[in-house]
């Protein structure tokens, strides 16, 4: 049971590739981040050139068309999947959050941006050569999108932005920022996208600090009288806000699958713990009640993997529905906090120590939980698209 990929062996959704797949990524964490994890944890962020290998290494690249340096010929969104799963062993959601944050940042330029855009943007962030992080986020209202307060107003060939952002993951390295603001009325529909160069005058940016994630920077941004190209305008004005609610969905079910993998992570440890560690003259794992408890864990990861992976299913089917991604993240977030709590019960005192994966995974549960949609946010969207208003 400690094998900790065993269970793409015994799925219908994984083959040869993926597995092929895995022990890439696996090389690429064990030889560039393994070493250096925990030194970037105190340090509060990722160095750039890491970016570059994981292009090199072609983490970056994945599902991102060929045209602008991505590798998707004959990768589906399962291979996504374990690559969630490989750059989860370490056990800091900090890593995948920050170095992968192109994938929230990137997609909306990809499905509405201009050709000339798409051309400019998407080949040196997929070369790591540059860093591109999503504003959605506001200091007045989290999962509020419709009434987000930042404005842009339209002068000639430039928009004039005005206003802040907040939690904003890889914020503090951003070259670009795929943000969220008010062209039009109040509501939805006077929301757009805007891509701003983070260097340009009128942006400053202060670092948060966090109860986990502690390798991701995590910023606030302020924007004053911010002058931006028209043309970085991403997709229509007054368009915007269907193309952030698409962007949800995707990065919950990518949220859901890493709670699986770190999970896996917490009941490696604990299993191992329990099988090594002695009490009343015999292994941990030799009381009944140790082994109710990584039973249960284990029943609850495998119950939510075949969730997440029925939903990439039907979203390479064409049949995903946002319901489904909104009550998934709930399920796979409580699945976390469950696991992590008992990893921690079964570790004991070595749980409550620096070192352990357990620990920081424990510390990192509630940023799961609200990033992304809150459970409440999630449980009511899921109920007014099921049963109406």
């Amino acid at each position: 049971m400690t094998d900790f990929d065993l269970w793409r062996a015994r799925s219908p959704f994984y083959n040869e590739t993926h597995e092929q797949l895995a022990m890439s990524v696996r090389r690429f964490v064990a030889q560039e981040i393994e070493p250096h994890i925990d030194r970037w944890e105190a340090e509060g962020e990722l160095p750039r050139e890491l970016h570059k290998k994981a292009a090199e290494a072609g983490v970056l690249g994945l599902r991102y068309p060929e045209e602008f340096g991505g590798h998707s010929e004959g990768f589906d969104i399962f291979h996504g999947m374990t690559q969630t799963e490989e750059l989860s062993r370490v056990g800091a959601g900090g890593l995948g959050a920050s170095l992968m944050t192109h994938g929230i940042g990137l997609p909306p330029i990809l499905a509405t941006g201009s050709e000339e855009m798409k051309c400019r943007i998407a080949p040196p962030v997929l070369a790591g050569d540059k860093i591109i992080a999503l504003g959605i986020t506001e200091p007045s209202g989290g999962s509020d999108v419709a009434n987000l307060k930042t404005r842009a107003e339209r002068k000639g060939d430039r928009y004039i932005v005005n206003g802040s952002k907040m939690f904003i993951t890889s914020g503090m390295r951003a070259d670009w920022l795929t943000c969220a603001v008010r062209t039009g009325g109040a509501g939805a529909g006077g929301v757009s996208l805007l891509l701003i160069d983070m260097n340009s005058p009128g942006v400053s940016r202060t670092r948060l600090d966090k109860m986990g994630w502690h390798c991701s920077d995590t910023a606030a941004i302020y924007f004053e009288d911010v002058e931006v190209p028209a043309e970085n305008l991403i997709g229509v004005e007054n368009g915007g806000f269907i193309g952030i609610m698409r962007n949800f969905n995707s990065e919950r079910l990518g949220m859901a699958m890493g709670c699986c993998s770190f999970a896996r992570v917490c009941l490696k440890e604990a299993a191992e713990w329990a099988q090594q560690r002695e009490t009343f003259g015999k292994p941990l794992v030799g009381h009944q009640s140790i082994r109710i408890k990584l039973a249960d864990m284990a029943r609850q990861i495998n119950a939510t993997q075949a969730w997440v992976d029925l939903c990439a299913w039907q979203v390479e089917q064409g049949a995903d529905q946002p319901a489904d991604f909104a009550m998934l993240k709930v399920q796979a977030t409580r699945m976390l906090e469950s696991v992590a709590r008992e990893a921690a019960q079964v570790l004991g005192g070595a749980s409550f120590i620096r070192g352990s994966k357990v620990e920081r995974i424990y510390r990192e549960v509630r940023v799961n939980a609200i990033g992304g949609g809150s459970e409440e946010i999630m449980l009511d969207l899921a109920g007014r698209q099921l049963f109406g208003r």
